[in-house]
C-alpha cells in the first residue's frame, strides 16, 4: 500500500485508538477460548538506539525514498528506528510533500526528479513508495543504476508493468528486489508457519480475512490537477482498489501459510458509503478458490470500521486467528475444537493472564522470559511488519553485495551466469532473511490484477487463472 490516510473517521472519532486496545482484545479472544500464539523478539539494540523492541547488527545502508506522500512519510519514520538505515536522499515531484519529507529525514538531499536521486553514488537502496500505477519506470531505472530496491505492493496496476518488474527484477543479479509484503518478513507469522504446515491445526478447512476501516480515501489538494494525482486510488484507471491496496497483504499470508495457490476467484463490489464521484468500489468482497476445496474469503470497507482487521484460518482441529494491533504488533490466537489431539506443548507452555481468563502462550525459550504484562501495565513499543521488512531487506542487500564482491574476487566479473548461480544457490540463500522476493510480489500482484477485474464485474463474476496467469 503506498497512500495511507489519516485514522479519523468523518465525526472526528478516532477509530485506532479504539482498535489498537490490545489488551481489551486479548481479554475478549481469551473469553472465547483463544489461546495466544506470539513469538517473541531479542532486544538487543545498540547503546542510544530508540527503544522498539527490536534490533539489526547488519551493517548500513545508504537509502533514497521515491514517493514522500503519507506512506512514504511511515516508511521514513520506521527508517529512523532503525539503527542502519540512514536516509540519504528522498524525492518527491510534489514540493509540499517533498518539504514534509526532509523534515522526516533532515539530512537528506532532496530531489523532485528521481533520475536525479538515482544518480547520486551515495544512494545505496531505494524504496519506491510512489502511487502504484507509477512503479514501472521508477523500479526499472533504479535497478538498471545498480541501486538495491524495496518496491511497495502491489508491484503494479497492470499485467505487463507487473510483469516487466519482475523481468528487471530476475536480470539483475548484482542487486537485492524485494516486494513489500511486509507478512513475509514478520517473526510471528514464521513461528506459526511450521505449526500449520505441520498439520497442528488439522486438515485446512477454509480461511476468512476482513479489513474494515471508515475512512474515505479521498484527500484534499489545492487544484483540480493535483486532486486527480492525489486521489489516484479512486480512479480505476490508476488504482487496484481495495483488493490491490490492502488484501493483497492478506492473500499472500493465506496462500504461504496454506503453502497454495488460488485458481479462481470471484468478486463483488459497490460504493455505497462514498458516492463522490470515485469508479473504484468502497465495499467488496471476494472468494478465493484452491485446489482441493479450500477457499479463502475476504471482504474489506471503506464505510465500516466494525471489528478491524485480521485474518483466520481454519482447520479441522484449530482456527488461528491473526492480527496486528499497535501495542501487542503482530500476534495470534489459537481456538481448539473439543475433539483436538492433545499437542504436548499445552503442559509446558508460558501462561498469560487476560482480564478473568489465563491463555496459554507458545512462546520459543518461555521459561527464559521475563513475565507477561498484566491488563493495564504499560506495554514497550512493539516493531511492526514494516519495520521487520525494511530491516531484512537491508540485511539481505548486505548479503547480496557482499557475495557479488566474493565471485568478482574469485571468478571475475564477466560470468553472469556463474554470478546468477551463486547468488541464488544455498551458500547465499541460507544466509537470507525471510522477504518476498519478485516471484511472490508477481504472483500476489497478477491474483489481485485478476480480483480486481472479478469486483469491478461484480454480481459474484468468476475469472478462472489459466496456465501461467500468475507466472512470469
Amino acid at each position: 500500500m503506498q497512500e495511507q490516510e489519516n485514522n479519523s473517521s468523518p465525526t472526528g472519532f478516532n477509530r485506532r485508538d479504539f482498535i489498537s486496545n490490545a489488551a481489551s482484545f486479548s481479554a475478549l479472544m481469551a473469553l472465547m477460548g483463544g489461546v495466544p500464539l506470539h513469538a517473541e523478539v531479542a532486544t538487543n539494540a545498540p547503546a542510544g538506539a530508540p527503544s522498539t523492541g527490536y534490533s539489526t547488527v547488519s551493517a548500513p545502508l545508504n537509502f533514497g525514498v521515491i514517493g514522500c506522500g503519507p506512506w512514504g512519510r511511515e516508511v521514513l519514520q520506521t527508517l529512523a528506528l532503525l539503527p542502519n538505515a540512514p536516509v540519504v536522499a528522498v524525492c518527491d515531484s510534489y514540493e509540499p510533500m517533498l518539504r514534509r519529507a526532509t523534515a522526516a529525514a533532515p539530512k537528506a538531499q532532496s530531489f523532485t526528479d528521481y533520475r536525479q536521486l538515482l544518480a547520486s553514488k551515495d544512494v545505496q537502496g531505494v524504496v519506491v513508495a510512489t502511487p502504484t500505477h507509477l512503479h514501472r519506470e521508477i523500479v526499472e531505472a533504479a535497478l538498471a543504476a545498480g541501486k538495491h530496491v524495496y518496491c511497495e505492493a502491489p508491484l503494479a496496476n497492470t499485467a505487463e508493468d507487473a510483469r516487466a518488474i519482475a523481468r528487471a527484477a530476475k536480470a539483475a543479479v548484482k542487486v537485492n528486489f524485494q516486494a513489500g509484503l511486509q507478512m513475509r518478513s514478520d517473526p510471528q507469522r514464521h513461528f506459526l508457519l511450521p505449526f500449520i504446515r505441520s498439520g497442528a491445526a488439522g486438515t485446512n478447512v477454509m480461511a476468512r480475512s476482513q479489513w474494515h476501516k471508515k475512512e474515505s480515501w479521498r484527500r484534499p489538494a489545492s487544484n483540480p490537477e493535483r486532486e486527480l494525482a492525489v486521489n489516484w486510488r479512486l480512479n480505476s484507471a490508476t488504482s487496484l482498489g481495495l483488493i490491490g491496496e490492502n488484501v493483497i497483504h492478506q492473500l499472500d499470508m493465506i496462500r504461504w501459510l496454506a503453502n497454495t495457490k488460488p485458481v479462481a476467484v470471484s468478486g463483488w463490489g459497490s460504493i455505497l458509503g462514498w458516492k463522490d464521484g470515485r469508479d473504484v468500489a468502497d465495499t467488496i468482497q471476494a472468494v478465493f478458490e484452491f485446489p482441493d476445496g479450500f477457499n479463502y474469503s475476504a471482504d474489506a470497507s471503506l464505510a465500516n470500521s466494525f471489528d478491524s482487521s485480521y485474518e483466520i484460518l481454519y482447520g479441522t482441529f484449530s482456527a488461528v486467528m491473526m492480527r496486528v494491533t499497535v501495542e501487542d504488533g503482530s500476534k495470534a490466537w489459537l481456538f481448539k475444537e473439543v475433539d483436538s489431539p492433545l499437542l504436548g506443548w499445552e503442559v509446558y507452555a508460558r501462561k498469560e493472564q487476560f482480564y478473568k481468563e489465563t491463555g496459554i502462550a507458545l512462546i520459543a525459550n518461555a521459561s527464559k522470559l521475563p513475565p507477561a504484562p498484566k491488563p493495564g501495565e504499560p506495554r514497550p513499543p512493539q516493531p511492526t511488519p514494516l519495520q521487520h521488512s525494511l530491516a531484512n531487506f537491508i540485511s539481505n542487500s548486505g548479503i547480496v553485495g557482499k557475495g557479488i564482491e566474493d565471485f568478482i574476487a574469485n571468478y571475475g566479473a564477466d560470468d553472469l551466469d556463474g554470478m546468477r548461480e551463486y547468488i541464488t544457490g544455498p551458500t547465499i540463500t541460507s544466509s537470507r532473511r525471510s522477504a518476498a522476493g519478485w516471484q511472490e510480489g508477481l504472483e500476489a500482484t497478477l491474483a489481485v490484477i485478476q480480483a480486481n477485474d472479478a469486483i469491478r464485474k461484480g454480481h459474484g463474476h468468476r475469472v478462472v487463472f489459466e496456465k501461467g496467469s500468475l507466472e512470469l
